[in-house]
C-alpha cells in the first residue's frame, strides 16, 4: 500500500512550543484532535526540533547542548519533559497512547549524526564502527549544531540511518519530519533515509524540510525516497508568508500525486506561540479572511496540511475553518489542480471531482480593496454544461448572471479574502 495516498494531515509542536514541548502538552493537542477533528481526516502528532535536549530553551537553540543519547549515538526524549521516557523505553509508551487515540505519532529529526556521538566516539549499532568514522564534520547545519552530516562513502553512514530507524520503528513512529534536507539539496542523505525506513520494518511517512528554492528538477528523486516535502522556508503568521505560497504552488500542483505531495508549510492558525521563535503568545496575526485563503490555496493545490496552533485554547471559529467539507473534498478528493488564471489582484484555480459532474473553482483577492468580477464559466472550464453552485466557506449558492449575454459566476472578495465554489452539472 501506497504511504499518503491524500495529503497528510495533522499537528505539530513547533508554531506553539518551539524546542520546548511538553508530553503533556502533546497529548492534550492529540486528545483533541482525536475528539473534534480525526472524523475530518486530522490525524498525526508531530514532536518537532529538540524532543532530546534536556536543556532547550525558548527563542533559539544552545550551541554544543548536551543531548539524550542512548550508547550507540541515537537521539533519546529528554526526560524532564517527556517523563513516559524514562529508563530508556523512549516514545513508545507516548505513541502507544496516541495510538489508541486513533491517532498517528510523528518526531521530527535533523539531518545526520549528533557531533555529541562524534566527539566521544560512540559505537554504531550492529558494526565495529564508531561515529567518528561514520560522520562528515564538513557538513554541517547553518543554523543548529546538534549534528553533524554522514559521509555516505562510508558503510557506517547508512549503518547508523538504519539503526535510528529501527529504534523509531520499535517505538511505534509512523512519521518522520527529516530537517536540513534540502537547501542544499542533499541526494545522498535522503535517499540513505529512505533505504532505512525500508529496512525498519514499520511504514513510516518521510517528510523534508525546509524547501528553500526547491527546484523541480528534483521532483523524481523526492516522488521515489519521500511522501512530502517542502517548497519555502518556515512559513508565520504573515500576509507576505501567504502570498508568496500562491506562485510556488502553482508551479508545484500539477505534480502532486498519491503517495507524493509538494508541501506549502505549516498552517498558523488559533492560538500560537506560547513558546515559540517568533514573536509572543497570540492568536494569529492572520485576519479570518487571510487565513481562510490559506486554507483554500492549500486545499485547492492539494498540499499536506499540518496545524500549529494549541488546540484546546484555540477558538471556536479556528475549529469551523479546519472542518468545512467542500474544502476537504477538493483537497482529498480532487485532480487536474491548476492555476487558472492571474489578473491583477484576482487569482483563478480550478479542480476537477471524482465525477465529470463535480467541479471546484476558487477564487482569491490578493489585493488590499474589495474586488468585484463577474466571471465568464467558459474562462473557469465550465462551459460545456448547465450548472449549480454552492460557496464553501458561506454555505450560500453561488450567484450566476450574465456577462456578455454567456453565463457567468458573480463573485465579491474582501481583501485578502477568497471564496471556493464548488460546482455541480445539473
Amino acid at each position: 500500500m501506497t504511504l499518503a495516498q491524500t495529503p497528510p494531515m495533522g499537528w505539530n509542536s513547533w508554531d506553539c512550543y518551539g524546542t520546548t514541548v511538553t508530553e503533556e502538552e502533546v497529548l492534550a493537542n492529540a486528545s483533541f484532535m482525536a475528539e473534534h477533528l480525526l472524523p475530518y481526516g486530522w490525524e498525526t502528532v508531530v514532536v518537532d526540533i529538540q524532543w532530546y535536549e534536556p536543556a532547550a530553551r525558548v527563542g533559539g537553540y544552545n550551541d554544543g547542548a548536551a543531548l539524550e543519547l542512548d550508547a550507540f549515538g541515537r537521539q533519546l526524549p529528554a526526560v524532564n519533559r517527556f517523563p513516559s521516557a524514562a529508563d530508556g523505553v523512549g516514545f513508545k509508551d507516548l505513541a502507544d497512547r496516541i495510538h489508541g487515540l486513533g491517532l498517528k505519532f510523528g518526531v521530527h529529526i535533523m539531518r545526520g549524526i549528533p557531533r555529541q556521538a562524534v566527539r566521544d566516539r560512540l559505537p554504531v549499532e550492529g558494526t565495529d564502527f564508531t561515529a567518528d568514522q561514520a560522520a562528515d564534520q564538513s557538513s554541517v547545519c547553518d543554523w543548529n549544531t546538534d549534528n553533524f552530516g554522514l559521509n555516505h562513502q562510508h558503510p557506517g553512514a547508512q549503518a547508523y540511518y538504519d539503526s535510528q530507524l529501527r529504534l523509531f520503528a520499535a517505538w511505534g513512529v509512523d512519521f518522520v519530519k527529516a530537517d536540513d534536507m534540502l537547501g542544499p539539496y542533499y541526494a545522498d542523505e535522503i535517499a540513505a533515509y529512505r533505504l532505512a525506513i525500508s529496512r525498519s520494518g514499520r511504514e513510516i511517512a518521510l517528510s523534508l524540510s525546509p524547501g528553500r528554492a526547491l527546484s523541480l528538477a528534483h521532483l523524481e528523486h523526492l516522488r521515489s525516497n519521500s511522501q512530502m516535502w517542502r517548497v519555502s522556508d518556515d512559513l508565520w503568521d504573515v500576509w507576505e508568508d501567504v502570498e508568496a505560497q500562491f506562485a510556488r504552488m502553482a508551479r508545484w500542483a500539477p505534480h502532486q500525486r498519491a503517495g507524493a505531495w509538494a508541501d506549502a508549510d505549516m498552517l498558523p492558525v488559533g492560538r500560537i506561540a506560547l513558546r515559540a521563535e517568533r514573536g509572543a503568545e497570540r492568536l494569529s496575526r492572520l485576519t479570518m479572511d487571510e487565513q481562510r485563503t490559506m486554507m483554500t490555496l492549500w486545499c485547492v493545490s492539494r498540499s499536506p496540511l499540518m496545524l500549529g496552533c494549541d488546540l484546546p485554547s484555540s477558538p471556536p471559529e479556528t475549529l469551523e475553518l479546519l472542518t468545512n467539507r467542500d474544502l476537504l473534498d477538493v483537497l482529498n478528493a480532487s485532480r487536474a489542480n491548476r492555476e487558472l488564471l492571474r489578473d491583477g489582484d484576482l487569482v483563478l484555480w480550478a479542480a476537477e471531482g471524482t465525477t465529470s459532474e463535480d467541479r471546484f473553482v476558487a477564487v482569491f483577492n490578493t489585493g488590499t480593496g474589495d474586488l468585484v468580477r463577474s466571471l465568464p464559466l467558459g474562462d473557469l472550464g465550465l462551459a460545456s454544461a448547465s450548472w449549480k453552485a454552492r460557496e464553501a466557506w458561506s454555505g450560500n449558492d453561488a450567484v450566476l448572471g450574465l456577462k456578455d449575454d454567456l453565463p457567468a459566476l458573480d463573485v465579491k472578495l474582501p481583501g485578502h479574502g477568497s471564496q471556493l465554489f464548488r460546482f455541480t452539472a445539473e
